[in-house]
């Protein structure tokens, strides 16, 4: 199966994407881990206002087969949680990177983003 992976995205080892904004990162999950996962049933994250270090798990995702760590792919603060698919965990698979994505943290450290891929590598990487 072949997926999206947008260019002006970067990617993690991890599986999340970080859309950078001035020194806003907005971070969601890559289609490839959507896939992995199946049916999303639950998202837990973190709460606005906790300081997260990039590496360090910052909230978890259930679906019916698994239950997977989310990391946190920079050093930052949260600024913001999206709601809609806190409540609505399965509609992340429709939309990853508009509408699915997770949370904006404010960046402490831009140096973290160092240690992202491109859309390329991260393609090569998966095998999609």
């Amino acid at each position: 199966m072949s997926f999206d992976y947008p260019d002006d995205l970067k990617y993690m080892d991890s599986h999340e994407y970080i859309r950078l904004e001035g020194d806003v990162a907005t971070v969601g999950i890559t289609a490839f881990a959507i896939d992995q996962l199946g049916d999303i049933v639950f998202i837990e994250l973190p709460e606005v206002g906790d300081d997260l270090s990039q590496g360090e798990t910052m909230g978890n995702i259930e679906s019916v087969k698994a239950v997977e760590d989310i990391y946190a792919p920079v050093n930052g603060t949260v600024l913001e949680c999206n709601a809609e698919i806190a409540d609505a965990p399965e509609q992340l698979a429709e939309d990853p990177y508009g509408n699915g994505w997770l949370l904006k943290i404010k960046l402490n450290e831009p140096a973290t983003l160092e240690q992202s891929m491109t859309a390329a590598e991260y393609q090569a990487k998966v095998g999609g």
